[in-house]
């Protein structure tokens, strides 16, 4: 009956009436300490910034987050799980993309130093920091994968113990378990082939 601001929101809209209201109205339906990814999304999604695939990464996991906990209240007509499913997908579909670029940054590197010659010292120092660069780029690229591995592994993990837990309430039933199972499997042969690019 109160409304900050009126309908037909926009997602900053939104953002901002999940902030607003956040400790009077959403604090008591999911925990309050969810309201740092409220304002994680809302730094990100309010701006006109373009963002790295590092950062899309984080807004995605916040996202589902969220999804999450609002879950243990209703699943919305089924509107929720149709979301938080949307949003697991552009997460593997990110680690995917990502698997790839690191892939082809290994092969890159692999040859570049097979046809760099031998030069002199002199020449050496002149390549040397550029050189610093681009293998610290690859190194962050690398850490953001095993990142992603992580935080879905974290995800997967809660939800299995959850749906082990009698008393725990779940939005998706025996579907939320066979997705988790499932995205585990996706996990192993995620970490194969970082091991693999790895040893390469």
């Amino acid at each position: 009956q109160i409304l900050y601001l009126k309908p037909p929101w926009t997602l900053v809209n939104l953002l901002k009436c999940y902030k607003k209201h956040w400790m009077s109205v959403f604090g008591y339906v999911v925990p309050r300490s969810l309201l740092s990814a409220v304002e994680c999304l809302s730094k990100h999604l309010c701006t006109d910034k373009p963002f790295d695939s590092s950062t899309v990464r984080v807004l995605l996991q916040e996202s589902k987050k969220l999804l999450h906990a609002f879950s243990s209240r209703s699943d919305y007509n089924g509107v929720l799980p149709q979301a938080y499913a949307a949003v697991t997908k552009l997460c593997e579909r990110l680690g995917e993309d990502l698997l790839e670029d690191i892939m082809v940054l290994s092969e890159n590197a692999e040859k570049m130093e097979a046809t760099t010659p031998n030069l002199p010292n002199s020449e050496e120092k002149e390549l040397h920091p550029s050189f610093h660069v681009a293998q610290e780029s690859r190194h962050q690229e690398i850490w953001s994968v095993l990142e992603g591995v992580w935080n879905t592994m974290n995800l997967c993990s809660i939800e299995i113990f959850q749906k082990l837990d009698p008393s725990a309430v779940t939005m998706a039933g025996t579907s939320l378990f066979e997705e988790a199972f499932l995205g585990l499997q996706k996990l192993l042969t995620a970490v194969k082939d970082i091991q693999e690019g790895i040893s390469r």
